[in-house]
């Protein structure tokens, strides 16, 4: 007679967190293709908003102070980021640090990182 192995928490744990983790990624992406697809309907980022203030937002990266931001690099902006969500030729998109916003395409933060 064979005997059947007890079950295994751990296995199951993992294997609903697969499932779960799969589900909410295919749930978000329409989410995020209708927000770049509606970054018309966003309202554009500040330089005032507080948020854009603490990380040094500006909309134009040519008038960052060098020497605040010693991180910023000539060539930087927010089209070459990798938070950025807007499609080439836009010039303001949704970025993910400025949720329900539209950051300048030529806008750069202390946040940039650049596309891989």
């Amino acid at each position: 007679m064979s005997r059947i192995p007890p079950p295994n928490p751990a296995r199951r744990h993992f294997l609903f967190t697969l499932a779960t983790a799969s589900c909410v990624g295919i749930a978000a992406l329409p989410a995020s293709r209708a927000l770049a697809q509606n970054a018309g309907s966003l309202p554009h980022l500040s330089e005032e908003d507080p948020l854009a203030k603490s990380l040094g937002y500006k909309a134009n990266a040519s008038a960052v102070d060098k020497a605040k931001f010693p991180t910023f690099k000539p060539g930087q902006d927010c089209s070459l980021c990798r938070f950025y969500q807007g499609t080439a030729g836009q010039a303001f998109g949704p970025c993910q640090v400025f949720a329900g916003k539209a950051v300048s395409a030529k806008g750069w933060c202390v946040s940039y990182s650049q596309k891989t």
